[in-house]
């Protein structure tokens, strides 16, 4: 993988070769609008990437974009690759590695996500902590001492904190909570999102851990925004769908677009 992930960032570096940028966004379903407020440099596709996996799930456009915002470099990977699409927890591992090699320091994943709370379909959880329910690690494999990884700080406090002084600034309501990683792709059953609230879980998705590990992995700090489309099965009457997902997701673009520009600001103000 180290010479495909090489051949990768000479790639995408020849794309600007007066681009730098430390800090990178994955989009999660739906979300694709978040960068039409950006300057955008340079697009290319996945498929042109080598060793970038090709993504298959509605809303994930499959693109890295070079992009300023509010004037800072950042990087927006436009959408990503699920567990349930190959069975690979570490599908993404190529992506994350090559992130790295280019110099990004900061990761920041947005998701869509199922609200276990009373957070309503529209609405932003700042992610504190996550409990992986599937098993699964994207650092399976790993033939070295650097893959038992302290998952304690997963995401970074200070992150945290400037992001909700930055929703307050904005006026826009910020909840934190724990996420929870299912493998998908059906949604979970009303028995088992009783489960996950019993085990402290404030939502509910099919992404963003894996990402997270290998972020940590290679020793870049992590910020994580759950987009909320749906309340958990059995939760509400309404009936779970991905459509649903692409309804609700572009809502709260807006929002997401405010926190990340603030964070910009202050991240490249302090650096």
């Amino acid at each position: 993988m180290e010479n495909t992930t090489i051949k990768a960032v000479e790639m995408i570096r020849h794309q600007r070769v007066d681009y730098h940028a430390k800090v990178a966004m994955i989009l999660g379903s739906g979300l694709g609008t978040v960068t039409d407020q950006t300057e955008i440099l340079a697009e290319i596709p996945y498929s042109d990437i080598p060793g970038f996996p090709e993504t298959g799930v509605a809303g994930h456009s499959g693109s890295m974009l070079l992009t300023k915002m509010n004037g800072h470099p950042l990087i927006i990977l436009n959408g990503r690759i699920h567990f349930y699409e190959k069975g690979e927890a570490g599908a993404m591992a190529p992506v994350i590695a090559t992130l790295k090699l280019l110099g990004i320091e900061t990761l920041i994943l947005t998701n869509a996500a199922g609200s276990l709370l009373n957070s309503a379909p529209g609405s932003v959880m700042l992610i504190k902590d996550y409990i992986n329910f599937t098993g699964q690690s994207p650092l399976f494999g790993v033939n070295n001492n650097n893959r038992f990884v302290s998952m304690s700080k997963a995401y970074d406090a200070q992150y945290r904190y400037h992001l909700r002084q930055i929703a307050e600034k904005n006026d826009i309501h910020l909840a934190q909570g724990v996420y929870a990683w299912m493998v998908g792709p059906q949604f979970e059953t009303p028995a088992e999102i009783r489960a996950i609230r019993m085990m402290g879980a404030d939502a509910v998705g099919m992404s963003t851990v894996p990402e997270t590990i290998l972020a940590r992995y290679h020793n870049m700090k992590v910020a994580a925004l759950s987009i909320i489309t749906n309340y958990g099965a059995g939760m509400d009457d309404v009936r779970l769908s991905h459509e649903q997902t692409l309804n609700y997701a572009p809502k709260a673009a807006a929002k997401v677009h405010t926190l990340i520009s603030g964070f910009l600001d202050h991240l490249y103000a302090t650096n």
